[in-house]
This record gives structure tokens, C-alpha cells and sequence, in this order.
């Protein structure tokens, strides 16, 4: 499923499975909440959460053979309308994490797991594997209403989302990099781990207030947060 390690000032969440293709499943998204909800509680002033996986994919989104195998089609919305909802917290739990966030995206994103990816501050894929692909529009279905904004939030191109929510685009990592979806990509799997911790130490050296760090966050991406229900603090100098 996933695990949460803790090596100095770093939380490094990672999706587990070499065979797997991370499908985000109730009981994946309860885990990877509650990983998140462990990194909050033990967050300090330098703190950095890294977020990767193991084997191929990154994330494959949603568990759509899990709704679908439901005894009627209602039940199989039903299913698909748990996951969506499940997953709304673990997007706002990013938003508002206290501490910088990376993914080390060393495989497929897709749908729910390119939103996982793109929740986080930084990210960086792998150029020679993997792409980055939202597939609702060549299966039918609609965006969640958090979905829609979290990459107007984060996609500032609208050449860009154009081509990533109404083409179905499968985007690899050079032109990710083009785009200004992702930060980085690199040849290999030691690679991008490598640029992904580089990054994690240099903002980890600045010790920054975890408070003041997640308000400022927030404070880009007030539609983001209004409809993660959110709210925007003004934390007292005392805090700072």
C-alpha cells in the first residue's frame, strides 16, 4: 500500500508494490491520509515530505475495477463517487501541509494520480519512463469540481490544460518540462530521486516556520482552498 519513513528532516511517503500499479482504492487513500496526517503531527521547522513509488507506475488513479465489479451500475457510481470524495481530504492535506512537498513521479501518473503529483509544490518525473495523462475524456467521465481547479491552480498554460484535460495529451517528461507542469526530468530511477532529494535538502537548510510556509500556500490558490474548504489564516507575529 504505502509507507512513511522519517530520515532526519525528511518524510518520505512512498507507494509500495513492484507489480502494482498503485490504483488509489479506498484503502490506499485511507492510508496515504493518514501518512499525510502522520507527517502534520510530527512536522518541525526544516521539515520536507517526499513523495514517490515503487516498480512502473507513480499512480494509475482511481480503482475503477473496483467500482465497476459493483452488482449495478448505480452501485458502480456509488463506488466511483466514495473514491472521488475520499480523495478531496488528501489533496486539501497537501494544500495545507506545513512543510515543502516533492513527488518523484518514477512512472505513469494518471487521472487521480497526476492530481496526487500535482498537489505538491514541486515534482519531478522521469524523461526515459512514465507520462503524465489525464484520461477522463477517453472514458467518459466528468472532472471532479476540486480536479478543475487544482489545475487551474497549477497548470498556468492554457495551451497546456488544453491539451492535458481536452485532448487526453499522454505528456512525457521533456515536454512536461516544456509546459510548466513539472520541474524536472531526468534519465533513470537514481536520477530523478537524486534531483528529488537535492531539491528536498536545500529547502530542508532553510528552516523555515511550517505555519507561515502553509498560509503562504494557501494564499495562492484561494479558489483551490475555497473549494477544499479551506480557509486562509493570518497567523499573529507571536508565531513567528
Amino acid at each position: 500500500m504505502c509507507t512513511l519513513e522519517k530520515r532526519g528532516d525528511f518524510f518520505i511517503l512512498t507507494l509500495t508494490g513492484e507489480n502494482d500499479d498503485h490504483r488509489l482504492s479506498p484503502t490506499l487513500i485511507a492510508a496515504v491520509l493518514s501518512a499525510l496526517r502522520e507527517a502534520r503531527s510530527q512536522a518541525t521547522r526544516g521539515s520536507v515530505l517526499i513523495t514517490t513509488s515503487q516498480g512502473k507506475f507513480f499512480s494509475n488513479g482511481f480503482d475503477l475495477g473496483w467500482a465497476r465489479s459493483a452488482a449495478t451500475p448505480s452501485d458502480a457510481f456509488l463506488r466511483l463517487h466514495q473514491m472521488v470524495e475520499s480523495f478531496r481530504p488528501i489533496v486539501a492535506e497537501l494544500i495545507s501541509l506545513p512543510m515543502p512537498t516533492v513527488a518523484v513521479v518514477q512512472g505513469h501518473a494518471a487521472a487521480a494520480g497526476f492530481g496526487l503529483a500535482l498537489s505538491h509544490d514541486y515534482v519531478f518525473m522521469r524523461s526515459d519512463r512514465g507520462v503524465l495523462y489525464m484520461s477522463e475524456v477517453d472514458l467518459g467521465l466528468p472532472f471532479p469540481d476540486y480536479f478543475s481547479v487544482l489545475f487551474r491552480a497549477k497548470l498556468g498554460s492554457i495551451a497546456a490544460r488544453r491539451d492535458v484535460l481536452l485532448r487526453g495529451t499522454k505528456v512525457r517528461g521533456a515536454e512536461a518540462v516544456k509546459l510548466g507542469i513539472v520541474d524536472g526530468a531526468y534519465d533513470g530511477e537514481e536520477k530523478v530521486k537524486g534531483a528529488g532529494m537535492q531539491l528536498a535538502e536545500k529547502l530542508a537548510s532553510r528552516k523555515w516556520n511550517g505555519e507561515i510556509y502553509k498560509e503562504i500556500r494557501k494564499s495562492l490558490y484561494p479558489e483551490l482552498c475555497a473549494i477544499l474548504g479551506l480557509e486562509v489564516d493570518k497567523p499573529a507575529l507571536s508565531k513567528l
